[in-house]
């Protein structure tokens, strides 16, 4: 048993990076556990592993007495003498008693238990590890697939996961492929640490140019802003704290390597670098580049930026599937209006423009909105212009409360941007 069990510490102890004592006091506690269920309430036995021998030994505490009654409670002086020559009568000393089948149950059981210390002594260090780790991108193999989640491979022998929500939608993994993610979260669970992972996090693109620019890194410039749908398009807002550093430049690198390293890491996402502004229409105006803005108007109650553009310009400042505009709003927390100039409007746009516009207003919504248009009603200065009784008039299936309403709602707005107006 010495040599066996001499083995198995020495191979926890080197290949697992498990420390020797954390390895025997898991072994003594599987023997103690047997010891106990194998000698019930008849005898009490502690169970000791010598650190250098590794010789398993049980004692029982017994009373020293003349005439043994119980063998399970009581020793004999004599007996007691051979242990300890300083024992005394009705003293409790500890005296050797190791079940001869000791051996044998300790052997079958030990090595489950080992397993199950050691195992656990591991995800511990797994999460002492990560457990600081959390916003640090690691490398690793992908190992399998729960269904849509990925479970990676990571150093040290743990495991991340990779779920669904986490990945990016255009990308596809093979078993054994190596990859690099963004570490979301990591959480101390009973069945040992869970490693959330990400490649579509948008702090996944923050941590990657602050890998790639040493001028990010450093503090020289920030990054003050990302808004990111994955696998297609990223906005990255950066500023400079140094005048003489362009960040935009900073960023693109020399002949475009250091976002051309980044692009590569996220498989061709398309990366715009916005030179961040504390201006509004200045931060709008760069976001939407290189498409070129006719006008800007700022609703500050709403937190709406309507931008009005020239016809040739609407695509491209909108984008494939509204995807400028989308990332433009995310980028700078507001709601991000882009529309053609009226001057090039026909007349369905136009129409189609005023229902937009009032559909926007708390209380009117979409189907009276287009109501309140195709009764001549086109912005809020109209229907406030209006009496209840000219809404109830030109409508259709209008009730006095519902007109009512639709004319508060109108005033509402009105005063709301008469007031951003005086101020």
């Amino acid at each position: 048993m010495n040599s066996e069990l001499s083995a198995v510490v020495e191979y926890m102890e080197r290949e697992r990076g498990v420390s020797r004592e954390t390895i025997i006091q898991a072994i003594e506690s599987a023997l103690q556990n047997v010891a106990d269920k194998n000698t019930g309430d008849a005898e009490h036995l502690r169970v000791k592993i010598d650190r250098d021998s590794l010789d398993i030994k049980a004692f029982a505490t017994k009373k020293v007495v003349i005439a043994v009654n119980d063998r399970y409670s009581e020793v004999s002086l004599a007996e007691a003498r051979r242990a300890d020559p300083s024992a005394q009568l009705d003293e409790m000393i500890e005296i050797e008693s190791t079940p001869r089948n000791f051996g044998r149950i300790a052997a079958q059981t030990a090595k489950q238990t080992i397993l199950q210390k050691i195992r656990q002594a591991e995800k511990s260090n797994i999460f002492e590890v990560y457990q600081d780790r959390t916003g640090e991108i690691v490398t690793g193999s992908v190992r399998r697939f729960e269904r849509s989640t990925v479970v990676i491979d990571m150093d040290h022998g743990a495991e991340g996961v990779m779920p669904s929500k986490e990945r990016v939608p255009t990308e596809e993994y093979e078993v054994g492929e190596r990859i690099r993610a963004y570490i979301v979260s990591v959480k101390d669970r009973e069945a040992g640490p869970e490693i959330l992972l990400s490649r579509s996090h948008p702090d996944f693109v923050r941590r990657l140019f602050e890998l790639e620019v040493s001028e990010i890194s450093d503090g020289t410039m920030e990054i003050k802003g990302i808004a990111r749908e994955a696998g297609y398009r990223s906005k990255v807002a950066v500023i400079s704290h140094d005048e003489r550093v362009d960040p935009v430049g900073a960023c693109v690198g020399i002949r475009g390597m250091r976002v051309k390293n980044i692009v590569r890491e996220l498989n061709g996402e398309k990366i715009d670098i916005v030179r961040w502004s504390e201006d509004i229409k200045t931060l709008v105006t760069n976001s939407l580049a290189p498409a070129k803005l006719k006008t800007i108007e700022i609703d500050e109650p709403t937190h709406t930026v309507t931008v009005t553009v020239d016809a040739d310009q609407l695509s491209l400042a909108i984008g494939k599937r509204g995807q400028n505009a989308r990332l433009t709003s995310k980028l700078i927390g507001w709601r991000v209006d882009i529309q053609k100039d009226e001057e090039d409007m026909d007349f369905e746009e136009r129409v189609a423009a005023a229902v937009a516009k009032l559909a926007m207003i708390d209380g009117i919504g979409d189907e009276w909105a287009e109501k309140l248009v195709y009764a001549g009603f086109l912005s809020i200065e109209g229907v406030m212009a209006a009496e209840i009784s000219d809404l109830l008039e030109v409508i259709e299936d209008i009730s006095p409360e519902q007109a009512k309403a639709l004319w508060s709602a109108a005033e509402k707005a009105y005063t709301a941007q008469h007031g951003e107006i005086t101020e």
